[in-house]
């Protein structure tokens, strides 16, 4: 069988590309954006790549065409699909229907933490033997793909609430039908699809209803909106976590969260250490320690691992450390996970000076829906240097303003580093927070500073 993938760059349909792979079956693909690393890692899976989305791609016509919930109508691959009656799906139901059925889904939603969330799942249940496949929005430290089959029963997957594709308006994750499904917060984001917090409840109440009676749903016990989710009407028991909350509580032993105690409906399990920080984290661990219980791996035995958990790339990852500036690469895309990165930072280096680069990159920063809250989540940054470039329809000087001399504006990349190199001294803990390309910014810092 022969799939052609429209968009196969992409972090998820780049995975859905190796699983079918790994499936032997003959895969192909198209995208606007073929470019390494992705390129390299699917053209050695022997996966052929084709720059742009031209019609003669489809030709002659492929089994089967996957396609990404980044196509539209007006697209010549598209419409070229469409007008030949070629057979399509989606990405999200391509794996629904083909890969996930005799799998035990674990599926980890939320607005906050999936990526990271998901592949401390997986690497748990691997330290337990379990073998799990998985589908990650990103590339785990512990596993050097985003995708693979497993040889296990166990199939774990980033959930993500965005549509499915042009043709299906409904969130990705209700394809998954997981056995257990992490609801890790919920808040308002994607403005370009949901029109208020609500619309996305009920996305994530879609989900809810899918998860089955013998399941298990892990849901965080701080979260008002997940609470209103359920109240809509649940069927599955339910575990709560939180910090000093829930079912699963944390204890922190370190004020940065780089240790903590567990304890299980009052019974202690232990204790754990490891190299990431902040609250946000501590929530992610709870959440992926009660899953991998509910798959039936031992809590206890698990603590031991999460002192080799390596991070996803992009989560907080340290790319420099040049003149005694140290240099972080951080995937932030809404004001939440603005905030806790940067508390978790702050508990971390105490009065060390902190310095931001963010780009509003999301669709939800472009469109401005978050630009109030942006100050109050920048609260731990001593100085914010904010790309603003000509072509964002908000003025930036909303969040500049507000950081009341702590923040500045600068028109293109080059202008953002030469301010930021302006400002660095040793000590200094700069931080690039966005969930694009950032044109390499945080790289191009520290080779700048080491020049």
């Amino acid at each position: 069988m022969r799939l052609h993938i429209l968009g196969i760059c992409g972090t998820f349909m780049g995975g859905v590309a190796a699983l079918a792979r790994e499936l032997a079956l003959t895969v192909e693909g198209s995208d606007a954006n073929v470019y390494p690393p992705m390129s390299t890692q699917l053209e050695a899976l022997g996966i052929r790549l084709m720059d742009g989305y031209k019609a003669e791609y489809l030709q002659p016509a492929p089994d089967l065409v996957v396609v990404g919930n980044a196509m539209t109508r007006g697209n010549p691959a598209v419409e070229y699909m469409l007008d030949a009656q070629l057979r399509y799906i989606s990405g999200p139901q391509w794996l629904g229907e083909t890969l996930l059925p005799g799998r035990e889904v674990l599926a980890v939603a939320g607005t906050h933490g999936k990526t990271t969330t998901t592949s401390l799942l997986a690497h748990l249940l691997e330290s337990a033997g379990l073998a799990p496949g998985f589908l990650i929005g990103g590339v785990p430290g512990n596993f050097g793909v985003s995708a693979r089959l497993g040889a296990g029963k166990p199939f774990v997957i980033e959930a993500d609430e965005y549509d499915t594709a042009f043709f299906d308006k409904r969130s990705k994750f209700v394809h998954y039908r997981p056995r257990i499904a992490i609801l890790n917060n919920l808040e308002y984001d994607h403005a370009d699809i949901f029109p208020d917090v609500a619309a996305i409840q009920r996305q994530f109440h879609h989900l809810v209803r899918t998860v089955p009676g013998n399941g298990r749903l892990i849901v965080n016990a701080h979260d008002e909106r997940l609470a209103e989710v359920l109240a809509m009407g649940c069927w599955t028991p339910v575990e709560s976590f939180g910090i000093g909350r829930g079912d699963w509580q944390a204890e922190l032993v370190e004020a940065d969260g780089s240790a903590f105690k567990v304890t299980r409906k009052g019974e202690a399990i232990g204790e754990v250490r490891w190299s990431l920080l902040g609250n946000h984290s501590v929530m992610n661990a709870l959440a992926a320690l009660a899953a991998a219980a509910a798959a039936g791996a031992d809590p206890r035995a698990l603590l031991p691992a999460f002192a080799d958990f390596e991070s996803v790339k992009r989560r907080m990852e340290l790319v420099g450390d040049a003149g005694g500036v140290r240099v972080y690469d951080d995937f932030a895309h809404h004001p939440t996970a603005i905030a806790t990165t940067l508390a978790g930072l702050r508990a971390k280096v105490g009065k060390a000076r902190i310095l931001v680069a963010l780009e509003p990159r999301s669709n939800s920063m472009r469109l401005g829906a978050h630009a109030d809250a942006l100050a109050p989540s920048l609260a731990d940054a001593d100085a914010v240097v904010f790309l603003h470039r000509p072509e964002l329809p908000w003025d930036a000087h909303r969040v500049t303003d507000a950081l009341q001399g702590r923040g500045s504006a600068a028109p293109s990349v080059d202008a953002l580093l030469a301010a930021l190199r302006a400002q660095a001294r040793p000590g200094d803990h700069v931080v690039f927070m966005s969930n694009g390309g950032f044109e390499g910014a945080p790289r191009r810092f520290a080779e700048l500073l080491r020049s």
